[in-house]
């Protein structure tokens, strides 16, 4: 972001602000504002995209434990016992394999967004998995990445023949895969750097070339999709020495699995020593498959083993070895991951002892940045369109929370990227980024508590204008967080939350409410 785009995008903020008499330092949203400088700079954030390919089943991957009757009723082949889920709430739990991801959603390191898809969903891996990589509609048919044209929009001469530069010598992003997918793909070319595998990566800091030839492929589909691969290799050797520089600066500090026992985990040990080592790379793409599981996605003898739960324990174990490690090498307030896969599985099981194509499925952001928790609610497994999950939230509304909250796109940029506005959810901690965030005054949302002051219980009222994801937090003067009072997808409507104070001391204390139209925040007073 540059001079003037950071002081158009914040020029809201940067008049004096008061709320109800107080200003925004004394009612805990200056950190919002403080931090927005910081965004002008911030090139060094990072964003990791962990691709499920085949189509995650995410109805035994977060569990919907209040609707655990017609769960059993509609997949008794492939249930998971409700004694063996792992509690996230009392209606909402996760597979019994996924306790490293458990530990990160209790230390507010976890975000789970429940029904992602979009509207008239394909059940067709390739075509699927290239509209979640162009943010296309369904019928729409793109040709370059929706990462592709953030990048593009950072750095609109980009050129592979003209990179690496002074200004510019790290790739801009980096993929880890046999094969260079549309994701990092712009009309000008590849927009980053292909490694073939975990290997290549330690191949290629030892000092080995990839060969090259002058030879033009035929001006065929095919000949150009080897032109394409050749770009990307010819890319991997201009950026080999930045990228041998940054490996040999760091070392994981946390301990892995042993490499080639969690291909996930390899890959992101890799991205973990680039990140530390100071390489400047915006976006980093990894992956693991198998996730289409037709058949024996189960152990028969015991329905928390088997196929599905090796893919989800590997991913579970990756990401927390992952977190811990950049927290260790002190790199975590850089970096948020996000997964995503094609599509969900069908809510029946088949005979096969496995799930078919489906829709909706829930998708995990994570990061130190992250508000962490529920987002969404259980899908209704009894409320179905052609015997599929409905949509909660469109994945473009994801794609849309990241660049405007994390990476803190301009309006023009935005548009650059996603050619409509979607819906942004708050998956982002908006005291650290979120530069589009509104302050709404307490009454235009009817945001009060009563009694006030209080001394046992208080109540915090607060009404939508219209549908939106609601975070309620309750902070002492100091800033920290006491209670997250609701953190759910909300109709519009006038609500009520109770919140017990008894065990307060007596003094003043803020309650923030975060929607999608703005920030309001108000006061309470505890008396004794």
């Amino acid at each position: 972001m540059d001079r003037r785009d950071f002081i158009r995008g914040s020029a809201a903020f940067v008049l004096p602000l008061s709320l109800g008499g107080y200003t925004a330092k004394a009612m805990g949203l200056s950190p919002m504002l403080e931090t927005l400088g910081e965004i002008a700079s911030a090139t060094d954030r990072v964003l990791v995209l962990i691709q499920l390919a085949g189509g995650n089943d995410g109805l035994n991957t977060v569990i919907a434990l209040d609707q655990y009757a017609e769960y059993n009723r509609v997949r008794a082949n492939v249930t998971i016992p409700e004694n063996r889920v792992i509690k996230l709430t009392n209606a909402t739990g996760l597979h019994p394999a996924m306790t490293g991801m458990k530990a990160l959603y209790d230390a507010g390191r976890l975000s789970i967004i429940q029904g992602v898809t979009y509207p008239t969903p394909n059940q067709s891996h390739f075509r699927s998995t290239d509209i979640w990589m162009t943010a296309s509609n369904a019928n729409q048919y793109l040709t370059d990445g929706w990462a592709a044209r953030y990048l593009t929009s950072q750095f609109p001469d980009y050129h592979p023949d003209r990179y690496p530069n002074a200004s510019a010598p790290d790739p801009l992003a980096i993929q880890i895969s046999a094969t260079p997918s549309v994701l990092l793909r712009d009309d000008s070319g590849p927009m980053g750097v292909n490694l073939q595998d975990p290997d290549s990566f330690y191949r290629l800091i030892g000092g080995s070339r990839v060969d090259d030839t002058d030879s033009m492929p035929p001006n065929t589909y095919a000949g150009r999709q080897i032109t394409f691969i050749r770009q990307v290799q010819v890319q991997s050797q201009k950026y080999a020495g930045v990228i041998k520089t940054a490996a040999d600066k760091a070392r994981n500090m946390a301990t892995y699995p042993a490499r080639g026992q969690n291909t996930l985990a390899d890959q992101l040990a890799i991205v973990a020593r680039l990140i530390a080592g100071g390489l400047r790379t915006r976006v980093y793409v990894v992956s693991m498959g198998g996730f289409d599981t037709h058949a024996t996605q189960v152990n028969a003898a015991d329905r928390t083993q088997g196929t599905h739960a090796t893919l989800l324990q590997r991913l579970s174990d990756a990401i927390k070895v992952f977190q811990d490690d950049i927290r260790l090498l002190g790199v975590e307030n850089r970096v948020i991951g996000m997964t995503f896969s094609e599509f969900g599985r069908r809510v029946n099981s088949n005979i096969a002892g496995g799930t078919d194509h489906g829709t909706a499925a829930p998708q995990f952001i994570f990061g130190a940045n992250v508000r962490g928790g529920l987002i969404g609610t259980n899908p209704n497994l009894t409320d179905l369109t052609n015997n599929n999950l409905k949509m909660q939230y469109d994945f473009r509304d994801i794609y849309a929370s990241i660049l405007r909250q994390w990476f803190g796109v301009t309006n023009s940029q935005y548009s650059q990227v996603l050619s409509r506005e979607f819906t942004q959810i708050p998956i982002i901690q908006t005291s650290r980024t979120d530069v589009t965030a509104s302050v709404v005054a307490p009454q235009a949302l009817g945001l009060k508590n009563y009694p006030n002051p209080c001394s046992s219980a208080t109540t915090i009222e607060y009404t939508l204008p219209k549908e939106s994801t609601v975070r309620v937090e309750v902070y002492d003067m100091s800033g920290q967080m006491l209670t997250l009072a609701v953190n759910a997808r909300q109709a519009a409507g006038t609500y009520t939350i109770p919140v017990n104070v008894e065990t307060l001391p007596a003094g003043t204390y803020l309650y923030r409410l975060y929607t999608e139209q703005g920030v309001s925040a108000s006061r309470m007073f505890v008396a004794r």
